[in-house]
């Protein structure tokens, strides 16, 4: 469930984290969007990031030729690498609601036959992203890199939070639940050993704040979309002393607190291709959050920042 690397930094100061979610890829054809996936991981190659996390919805529809442009991609960027990204999956990598929709599946009674479905997914996710999670060929959640830089030691603990497709408890397929198994697992006493006088960054897709007013449309909306079990997560997190938390799924870019932990909305790069979240991690374990543009081309191919 651990693996360890010890990695050079070109700054003496700070680890520089570059967090997306959401591409929401829908094939070859969605040419713009690969275009401008490419751009920004050219950028994220530039600027000397040190890692890159993707928060899952890689694909729009539980495509793997989706998940193999973003392998390629980075493949291409020197950036497939176990050291230099991490992935999770998200609820439109593992579920195609329109097939879980249809009618033979909307009828069948048998959710064990769904569960099992899922799963096979879900294995299918961890195996060809395998070099990106554990890098043994024994993938599975939850996993913990630790990352080995000169002015700190980085964890970045990863847990699955897609649950599956039932037409009463998650009729959209995107409500979450983190299994109580993952859980238990990163409370154990070695691995808490493991953790300490380390940075530690929790990493899930569902977020734990949806809207959370009181309008009735905007809780009927947080009720498809939320994380069932988010308290048991907040408190693991708690338990590990996550200094922060990385997350999708509700395509805001945002940063609120939780309990005296922040939690990092990535939003959605299907719909602003040129916003990112930076995080510079200083050696003391301070850090610092904002989120980033992508330089604007000029006229002659040069490019020029904005605020």
């Amino acid at each position: 469930m651990t693996k360890t690397a010890k990695l050079e930094n070109l700054n003496p100061v700070a680890v520089k984290i570059a967090h997306i979610s959401d591409l929401h890829l829908s094939g070859w054809l969605d040419r713009r969007q690969i275009s401008a996936f490419d751009r920004l991981l050219e950028h994220f190659t530039i600027e000397g990031f040190d890692h890159i996390v993707i928060s899952g919805d890689l694909s729009n529809g539980a495509s793997t030729a989706d998940w193999k442009i973003v392998k390629d991609a980075l493949a291409r960027h020197g950036l497939y690498h176990w050291e230099k990204a991490t992935v999770v999956a998200g609820n439109h990598d593992l579920t195609n609601l329109e097939e879980e929709m249809r009618f033979y599946n909307a009828l069948n009674p048998f959710p064990a036959f769904r569960m099992t479905t899922f799963r096979k997914k879900l294995a299918e996710f961890c195996s060809f992203f395998s070099e990106l999670i554990t890098g043994n060929g024994s993938p599975s959640f939850p996993f913990i890199k630790v990352l080995n830089y000169p002015p700190l030691s980085l964890a970045i603990v990863a847990v699955n939070s897609v649950h599956p497709w039932f037409p009463a408890d998650n009729p959209l397929g995107a409500r979450g639940e983190i299994s109580s198994g993952q859980l238990r697992a990163l409370v154990q006493p070695d691995v808490l050993d493991s953790l300490k006088e380390r940075f530690v960054i929790g990493l899930c897709h569902h977020a734990y704040r949806v809207y959370g007013t009181d309008a009735l449309i905007d809780q009927a909306f947080d009720w498809t979309m939320e994380l069932k079990n988010r308290d048991e997560f907040l408190n693991t997190m708690k338990l590990i002393s996550a200094q922060l938390v990385l997350h999708g799924h509700f395509h805001r870019f945002q940063t609120y607190m939780a309990d005296g932990i922040p939690f990092v909305n990535g939003g959605s790069f299907r719909y602003d291709v040129r916003r990112y979240c930076r995080l510079d991690i200083e050696g003391k374990g301070n850090f610092s959050q904002k989120f980033a543009f992508l330089p604007e081309k000029e006229k002659g191919g040069r490019s020029r920042l904005t605020a």
